[in-house]
């Protein structure tokens, strides 16, 4: 594909005394050079249209332009279970997609994202995508690229650069990237030196034995730091709403690895209580997430002072995945009780509580994996939620339910 040269922006007349590369464009010009990326996309493909999508908040692709002025239903509608999700690809929310329809209706689709880098090249240098493929990927790159300009226009820098919210939102994923892979290099460096120490004939087998325990803890306490981390870059990965199956194991046991460190400055341990394996759910896991610690804080507010623990259990029950969060805080009042749902109604002191909380768990709950959540408490002796979560077909054999201790 070839761009055309715009070194005239829209609207200044012939003539007129423009200084390349300076910042004069506008959003109606970058719209015109998008919707031209498109046009000449479709060229390429035989006059097919072109279309970009967003993915919206709902997982749901809108369209977003076309290389038709008026696009059919047929040539932009885009079916998401055929495409994206049977490829197993994550649909995250902000994120965009062009393509087009290489056939008929009904026919599959060709489909590239919208990036700001090539993707890898392909293995031994051998290319195997046809020209068409090329086209649609060519076309999301040079529109990323686009867009790029765009924010960097916006923003006021006319450069293109870095959009400090996004560095934000993406730098503990990346110390927790960075600091993980010299951790594991010295837990492998580790264990290699435990098994030469364990041949050391020179050494009593008494000594060998207590060195060997102490090495073995300072391993204990990297993967402990390990799985921190890993829990870090777990609740990194996006701030955005998505659409994806996920194992919901593990963003319980990240969720309870971060929360038991903030829980420790307050002296209330946490337990996780779980036998589970794996176990795949479909929806949003920063919602799981933040509804699990919605619940432990709501645990925590009602044990302050007390000390005792807040339990937080995992287990498969026939089809259904059910987790629960018990404390022994100060409980709710029978009267109570049957409002904690309701918007705006709190039992916490005046400005400390919105109310919320447990509405935006319950909307996560039936809205997002179509569970239940049901609510037991006795005044003075704790309160119980257990949230029960449909589990959808599984790709494996599904684990058998057990039940085990392990401890965050």
């Amino acid at each position: 594909m070839h761009l055309r040269d715009r070194r005239r922006p829209v609207g200044v007349p012939r003539g007129a005394r423009v200084s390349i590369g300076s910042p004069v464009s506008g959003p109606e010009t970058f719209a015109e050079d998008r919707r031209e990326i498109l046009r000449q996309a479709s060229a390429a493909l035989g006059g097919r249209p072109v279309t970009v999508w967003e993915v919206s908040a709902h997982a749901h692709l809108e369209t977003q332009a076309s290389s038709e002025p008026a696009p059919g239903y047929h040539s932009s509608k885009l079916d998401v279970d055929a495409t994206l999700r049977r490829w197993h690809i994550p649909i995250l929310q902000g994120s965009r997609w062009v393509g087009c329809r290489i056939e008929e209706p009904d026919r599959p689709w060709l489909v590239a994202p919208v990036r700001t880098r090539p993707p890898a090249p392909p293995p031994e240098g051998r290319e195997r995508r046809s020209r068409e493929r090329l086209t649609i990927e060519l076309a999301g790159l040079c529109i990323g690229l686009l867009d790029r300009r765009e924010v960097g226009w916006i923003s006021g820098s006319g450069l293109g650069g870095l959009d400090p919210l996004q560095d934000i939102t993406t730098l503990p994923g990346i110390i927790a990237h960075e600091l993980s892979n010299p951790l594991t290099a010295a837990r492998a460096g580790l264990q290699l030196a435990m098994e030469t120490l364990g041949g050391w004939t020179e050494i009593g087998a008494g000594r060998r034995l207590e060195m060997l325990d102490e090495l073995g803890q300072v391993v204990d306490d990297i993967d402990r730091g390990v799985s921190f981390l890993r829990a870090i870059k777990d609740r990194a990965r996006g701030a955005l709403a998505r659409s994806e199956r996920f194992d919901a194991v593990r963003v319980v046991r990240s969720c309870c690895t971060l929360e038991s460190r903030v829980l420790r400055d307050k002296k209330i341990p946490l337990e996780l209580d779980t036998a589970l394996g794996n176990v795949y759910l479909k929806g949003d896991p920063n919602a799981l997430y933040d509804m699990l610690v919605n619940l432990i804080r709501n645990a925590a507010d009602a044990t302050a002072g007390r000390g005792t623990p807040i339990r937080v259990g995992l287990e498969r029950s026939g089809s259904d995945l059910r987790l629960t969060v018990r404390d022994e805080g100060v409980g709710i009042r029978p009267q109570e009780l049957e409002r904690v749902f309701e918007p705006g109604f709190t039992t916490k002191e005046f400005g400390e509580g919105s109310g919320m909380g447990l509405v935006v768990v319950q909307s996560v709950v039936r809205n997002m994996f179509g569970g239940s959540i049901r609510v037991e408490s006795t005044p003075g002796a704790g309160t119980t939620l257990t949230v029960t979560l449909p589990i959808p077909p599984q790709r494996s054999v599904d684990l058998p339910p057990g039940r085990g201790v392990a401890r965050s």
